[in-house]
């Protein structure tokens, strides 16, 4: 301001050109008589500084446009291009503001925190080596007991949620009381009749789905599963962000579902019940065409659950033998441990041309018995 008001009495002094005046201030000639255009229109307030921002914004948000994207948001917890995806979706003759205005909408109400992202294309490519690309609906399942929260009445609650890998839909997601395999297997047996059987079922490596210890870290759960013609698929162990679209989705669904848990079970399956219809029919998931919801893109699997298990067929050429309760089998004598989750299976012997005997189940071989050792080699392979 002191030099704006020394350049205004310098002009008025008139005792020299003003473009002289103006290259001794560092000026140009258009800035001065700007100047000195507002101190004959504003006096000395003319000569401060001035608000830069545009006096019309053709494209900022009407009132009525951000009141209805604040309360989405406050209902679904949605971000700014999920938002934008279920407005779209709902009105589409509607013109909405785009994902950037919305979300910097979202930071003013303060209802989101801008964070740098990180690309992961090149960690997802090096843990999906070895694993089956979901390339179709029910080619993936995945499967996972979300961490476990205590009632407001006391008990503890597992919520068990099983997803369609290729279009995100939730298949299952059951408040269960525990982790045991019996409860479990139900909760299997009710999506497999309503969807019918996936070509895999990836999970962890925890209680119910594997078992440290056993042949491949197969519980009796996953037999089942290859009884049934479905190969069993386990993350590396303590190697989470293998399965990493489903830990993603129990964010979502702690966030939506479970807080403040509620009373009892029933209480927290309606709760369940409510986020999977709303998951999966209104909620728009940005890796679908045209971030449509899961239940435009899923539909379900070709092969039907069997009212029977289906019976074991081995080859001709291949010897058979019951396991014992204790798990074992014999051959040539020899007592040979598999696994105690098969008590009461039937399994086959089939020599190789390496002079390895084959120990298979179903369409699953287990491993290798290796005569000139007299030990049994655990190789879990499927068998096609």
């Amino acid at each position: 301001m002191s030099e704006r008001f020394a350049f205004i009495r310098a002009c008025l002094n008139r005792s020299e050109r003003i473009v002289d005046i103006c290259d001794r201030f560092g000026i140009s000639e258009k800035t001065g008589h700007k100047w000195l255009h507002r101190f004959k229109c504003d006096g000395a307030e003319g000569l401060a500084d001035r608000s830069h921002a545009a006096q019309h914004r053709p494209h900022r948000i009407p009132a009525e446009v951000a009141a209805t994207i604040v309360q989405l948001r406050r209902r679904y917890g949605y971000g700014a291009q999920k938002l934008r995806d279920l407005l779209t979706q709902q009105h589409p003759a509607s013109r909405w503001p785009a994902a950037s205005s919305i979300a910097a909408l979202l930071e003013r109400e303060h209802l989101i925190h801008r964070r740098r992202r990180r690309s992961r294309s090149a960690e997802r490519a090096a843990l999906d080596q070895g694993r089956t690309l979901a390339t179709a609906p029910n080619m993936v399942w995945t499967a996972d007991f979300k961490g476990e929260f205590r009632l407001a009445s006391g008990p503890y609650c597992y919520p068990l949620t099983i997803l369609d890998l290729h279009t995100h839909y939730l298949l299952g997601c059951t408040a269960l009381g525990t982790t045991a395999v019996a409860p479990t297997r139900q909760v299997f047996r009710r999506l497999f009749h309503d969807y019918g059987l996936p070509t895999v079922i990836r999970t962890d490596n925890g209680v119910p789905f594997a078992q440290p210890n056993a042949v491949g870290r197969l519980g009796a759960l996953a037999f089942w599963w290859v009884r049934l013609g479905i190969r069993p698929e386990h993350i590396t162990p303590a190697r989470p962000a293998e399965n990493g679209a489903h830990e993603r989705f129990h964010k979502t669904l702690k966030a939506a579902a479970t807080r403040p848990a509620s009373s009892s079970l029933e209480a927290q399956q309606r709760r369940f019940t409510r986020f999977q219809a709303e998951y999966n029919t209104q909620r728009p998931h940005e890796s679908l065409p045209g971030r449509r919801p899961p239940s435009s893109v899923y539909t379900p699997a070709s092969r039907p659950y069997p009212p029977r298990l289906p019976p074991l067929c081995y080859p001709e050429t291949s010897a058979v033998r019951l396991v014992d309760h204790a798990g074992f089998i014999k051959w040539r004598a020899h007592p040979l441990f598999l696994s105690s989750n098969l008590a009461g299976e039937h399994v086959s012997l089939t020599e190789n041309a390496s002079d390895l005997v084959t120990i298979a189940y179903a369409s699953l071989a287990l491993g290798d018995f290796d005569p000139h050792l007299n030990r049994f080699i655990p190789r879990v392979r499927w068998i096609d």
